[in-house]
């Protein structure tokens, strides 16, 4: 099986949103931590484009992504970002269902709050 997950993630990374849209399915759901919600190719394309390159400092470390089966994947991550001047890192676990045809059809993000 090849890595969809990860080759998903590393194309978020690196802003390669054609990669992207060849990884994902045309009815794709992302649902992010605060319950924000964006469906379908065109709406969640235009949601991740915009957003992306507009984080400052932006860092993505990929820990490892779990496959449960093939039409199900877990991905822990964390994402850094600069907030005032200084990095913040946000520890996540990212929950993939995959479609037969073997793209990406749902994501959902947890994040772990830190302690404050």
């Amino acid at each position: 099986m090849a890595d969809i997950v990860a080759r998903y993630l590393n194309a978020i990374a690196s802003h390669d949103w054609d990669v992207v849209d060849d990884c994902i399915a045309d009815d794709i759901v992302r649902v992010g931590p605060y319950g924000d919600r964006y469906a379908g190719r065109d709406e969640y394309l235009a949601f991740i484009a915009d957003l992306m390159p507009r984080l400052n400092g932006y860092l993505m470390k990929l820990e490892r992504v779990t496959y449960a089966s093939d039409a199900l994947a877990y991905a822990e991550l964390s994402e850094t970002v600069e907030v005032d001047g200084k990095p913040m890192v946000t520890p996540e676990v990212l929950v993939f269902a995959i479609a037969a045809d073997g793209r990406i059809e749902r994501v959902d993000v947890y994040i772990q709050t830190q302690a404050g």
